[in-house]
C-alpha cells in the first residue's frame, strides 16, 4: 500500500482514522469488560455502542467543516454544542442497548435516566472533535509548508536559470562577425566548421539543466567546442593547456561553469595582448573536495578581496550566484594573481561522482 498517497488523499485518510479510532475505542471497552467479568454478550453492546458512535460522529465532520471559517468564539461554540447534542444521542442509544440487551429489556422508571452517564459520553465526542481539529490543523500546515517549498523550488530553478544563461552577447556576436569574415573572404569550408560548432555548443547550453550537473568530461567537451569557435578568431594567439585528474574525469560539476571563466580570460587576457597567451586548466581532487583552476598568462587585473574590478563584468559574479545557490555554504571561489603574471580563479566543490 502506498501509505503517502493514503495521507495525501483527505478522504480516505479521514475514514480510515475515523474508523481505526472507534475500533481501538472497541477494543478498550472489550479489554475492560474482561476486568469486570462481564457476560459475553456485552461483547454484542461493545460492538452496538462502537457503530453507534462512529455513525454519529460521521455527520459532524460536515458541520465542522461549513463552521470552518467562523470565528473562534462562534467556532467553539459550535464544536461544544454539536459535541454536548451528539454525546446525549449516543448516550440514549448505549442505555437503550445495555437495558434492552444486557439486562433483558429493562426499563428506568424515569425516561431522564436514559441520559443517565451523558458528560462520559460528551468527553468521548468531544475528545473525537479535538482531534478532528487536530489533524486538519496539521494537514493545512503540512500543506502551507509544501506549498512554501514548492515555490522556494520555483524561484530557485528560475533563479538558476536566469544565471544559467545569461551568455555574453559579445561572444556571438563576435563568432557571427567572424563567420561573415570567413564567408567573405571564400574561406567556407572553415566557416561551415565554425558554424557546426556554434551549433553543437549552443544546443548543448540550453538543453543542459541548470539545476543539474554534469560529469567533468562533458563540460570539459563542451568548453573545447567554446575554445575551438574562438581559436577561429585568434588563430594561434590563443593556447589551451587542460590538465584532469584521472579519478576528476567523472566529477560532477554544474553545467556550463567554465565558459563564464575562459570567456573572461579570453576578453582580458588573449584579446589584450599582441602575441596572445595561454589558458591553463588544471583539475584535482582533494579529499572529499574538487579543485578547479582555471589561469591566464595576461596583463592581471586589480584584485580586492577575491575579486575582479571591472567594469561591466557579470562572469565571475554569475557563477559565484550559481555555486552559492547549488551548494548553499559548501563552495568557494576565489581569484588571485597567477605569477608572473595573468589572474587565477580557483574554485572547490564537493567531490561527487556522476554515472
Amino acid at each position: 500500500m502506498n501509505w503517502k498517497a493514503l495521507i495525501e488523499n483527505r478522504n480516505r485518510f479521514f475514514w480510515l482514522l475515523h474508523t481505526a479510532g472507534w475500533f481501538g475505542f472497541a477494543l478498550v471497552q472489550f479489554l475492560g469488560s474482561l476486568l469486570h467479568d462481564l457476560r459475553d454478550l456485552f461483547v454484542i453492546v461493545i460492538f452496538l455502542n462502537s457503530y453507534a458512535g462512529w455513525m454519529l460522529t460521521v455527520p459532524l465532520r460536515y458541520v465542522y467543516r461549513r463552521a470552518w471559517n467562523l470565528s473562534p468564539i462562534k467556532l467553539v461554540a459550535v464544536v461544544i454544542l454539536s459535541s454536548y447534542v451528539t454525546a446525549v444521542i449516543w448516550q440514549v442509544i448505549k442505555n437503550i442497548n445495555y437495558w434492552e440487551i444486557y439486562k433483558h429489556g429493562w426499563q428506568p422508571e424515569f425516561w431522564l435516566y436514559y441520559t443517565k452517564s451523558s458528560v462520559w459520553s460528551f468527553y468521548i465526542i468531544l475528545s473525537w472533535s479535538c482531534l478532528y481539529f487536530g489533524i486538519k490543523y496539521y494537514q493545512m500546515l503540512q500543506k502551507e509548508k509544501q506549498n512554501v517549498l514548492q515555490a522556494n523550488t520555483a524561484a530557485h530553478q528560475a533563479q538558476l536559470k536566469m544565471l544559467r544563461y545569461q551568455l555574453n552577447p559579445h561572444f556571438l556576436f563576435n563568432t557571427l562577425n567572424a563567420i561573415s569574415t570567413l564567408i567573405l573572404v571564400k574561406e567556407n569550408d572553415t566557416a561551415n566548421g565554425m558554424v557546426t560548432k556554434l551549433s553543437e555548443f549552443l544546443r548543448y547550453s540550453l538543453d543542459k539543466d541548470p539545476m543539474k550537473r554534469v560529469t567533468l568530461t562533458n563540460e570539459i567537451q563542451a568548453l573545447q567546442l567554446y575554445l575551438d569557435i574562438e581559436k577561429v578568431r585568434f588563430e594561434e594567439r590563443l593556447q589551451v593547456d587542460i590538465n584532469i585528474a584521472d579519478d576528476c574525469a567523472n566529477a560532477l560539476v554544474p553545467s556550463m561553469v567554465l565558459q563564464p571563466l575562459a570567456e573572461n580570460a579570453i576578453k582580458y587576457a588573449i584579446a589584450v595582448k599582441e602575441e596572445g597567451g595561454t589558458i591553463s586548466i588544471t583539475v584535482n581532487r582533494f579529499g572529499n573536495d574538487l579543485l578547479v583552476e582555471l589561469a591566464d598568462n595576461g596583463p592581471g587585473a586589480e584584485i580586492k578581496n577575491g575579486n575582479l574590478h571591472r567594469e561591466n563584468g557579470v562572469g565571475l559574479a554569475n557563477t559565484r550566484e550559481r555555486l552559492a545557490a547549488l551548494y548553499k555554504d559548501n563552495f568557494s571561489l576565489v581569484v588571485s594573481s597567477n605569477k608572473p603574471s595573468g589572474v587565477k580563479v580557483n574554485i572547490r566543490i564537493p567531490y561527487e561522482l556522476g554515472h
